[in-house]
């Protein structure tokens, strides 16, 4: 499921070729509503006293003062014949300890399991040896992971306790979807993948990337190509090994045409993959528009494949079917709504995806109350975590949680993830997916999560630990708890010891980078976490510069304070190598923007008494109050705030100006842009306020206005806002530009003179974070009664950059070198006109 209609747009285009006709009118972002409330995470670290499992097993009692010790080996008693490639973790003695394995029906029952479920198992170590016995083949492959990772725990150290394990997964469902968009994963990370679904006890792996064309438009109807036919092949068989059902997907929906020629291109593609090795099959109709979404003929479809192809081979699971309205968001919730139809028409045996009230959102009792009374049976839930489709720039590595732990299988059949791109680095989710699925009421998410990094990464874990904890959040997607262990400070609450806390942990953070590297073994994580690990260990430098920073701040010398100020700027090669492999995004780097931003202010006060034109946003949307807003008050058309959240009625974006101003002038660029975006209030109203109360509209409705701009007699007000007015729309919010009294050379009381006249404006707009850069000659004309000017700079090495005074006539009066970024200079008494030569970037001109 896709997140966003853009790169949705993107996808079609590069995909489906000539078929983009019929998907322009799509609009999954308009359907949107995660909520933007960030939940902390709930659970407890527990010792486990050197013994981790997981899943965390329902009945598992270990007597610690009874071990056996296995370091000769064991005796493999395999009536089955099945196991003997699974036990590679302990070496193989005919003399050694007796590990029997026996699975079944009959044998379950006379043993005792807790519960007839397919994968459960009961695991016994006693003086006589290992036994174990499985519900079914799985469940006794499950008892040789939990027996595993025992043996390989830190406590065990070859040796294993008395123990009995009698266990069961309470979700029958428990796996993967490969369903993301963006690159599919590589055949290597897939071979990985599946070896983890194995050891953690997952038993479905969905092959269905939205990328790979012939499981998608424009090639679904054609078979493999040789090479990625013997991969499919060669996944379905670890898949075998592992006891994971390998899932083929097929997403006809797009083009697909209700007549026989396309049903019988569908049942010989089910036969192509058939051949391959495959036993389950999925159809997904999401993301897409047209006939294609028509539920009768979805369910038509599916009934006669089961019928035809499922029970006709005898062989094959039953199928599962993704929906067209698989989000309550916009569900048709009636009778004659798509859901009910399923429900009322679809084979019973036939599996169901649900994603939930909204695209990417939390598992719940509600909305699984919603979907099954209209499907008629458990849904089987499609969990958008921890995909990062909608937000690339994101690598998802905190705790797996949002999931309610008094769900039942009676409710859902199980939770299948959608992981990202980045298929090493899901593990880390997956580790938690593995364990609520199969114990439920038991799930400890930030016990889960700990565990799960030492067992991703056991020889470098504490790096990847203080790595994953400050990349956890998407921004304005799925939001999650980040850095909830660091506490950051604005530049009023300095204190001695919140420096040093913080300072320790940007330490930390900046060593990252080098210890795994050192120390970490997994070299394909290493690889998917490469470009974030190079950003984490800039980051851990900038935070500490910008500590220092501050005490130079306070320590009250300007010159000392400015020059250190520019050099801890980011350029902007660095920016845009931060903005696409963020993290830190909730405390870490905007403790560093708040920092710069506090600073820069306070100088600007300091130095001219003024409150500085530094606005801030401000509005309905919760992201408003973050860094976010800043993309608004950028001067730059190209980023833009968007608020991850539906409009309503009523809602508003707007900027606090600081102090209460004449507000003469309004421009706002809504949209990602202002042709045909949909994030825009298509009905709005400007207003304007001086106390954040009583407003005064300066406009009226202005219906389907992208630029808005405002021009009048001035308004006294601190805060301008744009107001959606009553409109259906609800879709997301984006403002590219919101600028309130912008400098222009008709609002100054003075000539100014530039080869690039409207860039020079920044240089005496009263923003001390704006600037110009100047290459050749900028002149300006003398206030009378103005005696000195100071000049805020970024002064580089080796340039030869002057400051020239002149008379009313012309005459050069004097020329001084400007060699500091902070610029002192008295004004000759004839000076009428000053001029900066050379190429320099200036902040702010200050005129005393």
């Amino acid at each position: 499921m896709i997140k966003n209609n853009l790169l949705l747009t993107a996808l079609f285009t590069a995909a489906c070729g000539s078929a983009f006709a019929q998907t322009e009118s799509f609009d999954l972002n308009s359907q949107r509503g995660e909520k933007q409330d960030v939940n902390m995470v709930p659970g407890k670290q527990l010792d486990h006293h050197g013994i981790v499992v997981n899943p965390t097993p329902h009945n598992l009692n270990m007597d610690m003062q009874t071990w056996t010790d296995l370091s000769a080996g064991v005796k493999l008693i395999d009536k089955a014949g099945k196991f003997t490639n699974d036990i590679d973790f302990l070496k193989q003695n005919a003399k050694g300890t007796p590990l029997t394995i026996v699975f079944g029906e009959k044998q379950a029952k006379k043993a005792g399991l807790k519960k007839m479920v397919s994968g459960a198992y009961l695991l016994t170590v006693d003086k006589k040896g290992i036994n174990i016995v499985g519900y079914d083949e799985r469940g006794a492959f499950y008892a040789l992971q939990t027996l595993r990772q025992i043996v390989e725990s830190p406590a065990a150290q070859g040796k294993v306790p008395a123990l009995t394990c009698n266990d069961y997964p309470d979700l029958p469902l428990r796996g993967v979807v490969e369903g993301f968009y963006g690159e599919p994963w590589s055949h290597q990370v897939r071979l990985s993948l599946i070896d983890y679904y194995g050891r953690n006890k997952l038993n479905e792996y969905v092959y269905g990337p939205k990328d790979d064309p012939y499981h998608s438009c424009p090639n679904w109807r054609l078979p493999y190509p040789p090479e990625q036919a013997k991969n499919i092949h060669e996944l379905v068989e670890a898949c075998r090994r592992n006891r994971v059902d390998f899932v083929w997907a097929i997403h006809p929906g797009q083009d697909i045409k209700w007549n026989e020629e396309d049903y019988n291109n569908l049942v010989n593609k089910f036969n192509l993959m058939y051949d391959l090795g495959v036993r389950s099959f999925a159809i997904h109709f999401d993301d897409i528009d047209g006939e294609g979404t028509n539920p009768s003929k979805q369910v038509a479809l599916v009934n006669r494949l089961t019928k035809e192809f499922v029970k006709a081979k005898g062989d094959v699971a039953p199928l599962v079917v993704c929906p067209t309205d698989y989000s309550q968001l916009w569900a048709k919730p009636g009778p004659d709504g798509p859901l009910a139809i399923y429900g009322n028409e679809l084979d019973p045996e036939v599996q169901v995806f649900w994603t939930g009230a909204v695209v990417c959102s939390d598992l719940t009792k509600e909305t699984l109350d919603f979907v099954d009374s209209r499907i008629k049976r458990p849904a089987y839930y499609w969990w958008n975590f921890p995909v990062t489709d909608y937000a690339r720039h994101i690598i998802m590595q905190g705790p797996t949680y949002g999931l309610e732990t008094d769900i039942t299988d009676k409710m859902t059949s199980g939770v299948l993830s959608n992981p990202m791109e980045h298929g090493e680095a899901s593990k880390l989710a997956l580790y938690g997916v593995a364990d609520y699925n199969w114990n439920v009421a038991d799930y400890n998410a930030i016990d889960n999560w700990e565990c799960g990094l030492v067992d991703l990464t056991p020889e470098a874990h504490e790096a990847y630990r203080t790595f994953a904890i400050h990349s956890c959040d998407t921004e304005t997607g799925y939001r999650r708890a980040e850095s909830w262990e660091t506490n950051t400070f604005r530049l009023a609450d300095f204190s001695q010891k919140a420096y040093n806390d913080l300072y320790g942990e940007f330490d930390r953070v900046e060593k990252t980078k080098s210890t795994m590297e050192r120390d970490c073994k997994n070299q394909l994580l290493m690889k998917e976490l490469k470009p974030w690990l190079e950003q984490f260990e800039l980051l851990g430098k900038r935070g500490k510069s910008t500590l220092k920073l501050m005490k130079t701040f306070r320590n009250g010398n300007a010159q000392n304070f400015w020059n250190a100020f520019v050099a801890n700027r980011m350029t902007k090669e660095a920016r845009a190598a931060y903005e696409k492999h963020k993290l830190g995004t909730m405390k870490l780097q905007p403790f560093y923007e708040n920092a710069m931003d506090d600073m820069a202010q306070e100088f600007f006060k300091n130095l001219t008494g003024e409150v500085p034109a530094f606005y801030k946003g401000m509005g309905t949307y919760p992201t408003l109050a973050t860094t976010q807003s800043k993309l608004m008050f950028d001067n730059d058309s190209t980023t833009y705030y968007h608020c991850g959240q539906s409009q309503s009625t009523g809602d508003w974006v707007g900027a606090d100006l600081g102090t209460v101003r004449d507000v003469r002038e309004v421009k706002i660029l809504q949209g990602r842009n202002s042709v045909d975006d949909v994030d825009y209030f298509d009905n709005v109203v400007l207003e304007a306020s001086a106390d954040g109360k009583s407003w005064t509209q300066l406009t009226g409705e202005l219906l389907k206005t992208y630029i808005i701009h405002w021009k009048g007699e001035p308004v006294k007000a601190r805060y301008v806002r744009i107001r959606k007015a009553e409109s259906e729309k609800k879709s997301w919010i984006a403002v590219r530009e919101f600028m309130v009294n912008p400098t222009t050379p008709e609002s100054l009381n003075f000539k100014v003179e530039s080869a690039n006249l409207d860039a020079a404006m920044f240089g005496f707009d009263k923003n001390p974070v704006t600037s110009f850069r100047n290459s050749g000659k900028t002149s300006f004309t003398v206030v009378p009664g103005t005696k000195a000017y100071t000049m805020l700079l970024n002064v580089e090495q080796n340039g030869a950059v002057k400051f020239n005074q002149y008379d009313k006539k012309g005459k050069l009066l004097a020329s001084t070198d400007i060699n500091n970024s902070f610029f002192n200079v008295n004004l000759n008494n004839k000076a009428a006109k000053a001029e900066i030569e050379g190429n320099v970037e200036v902040f702010e001109v200050i005129a005393k």
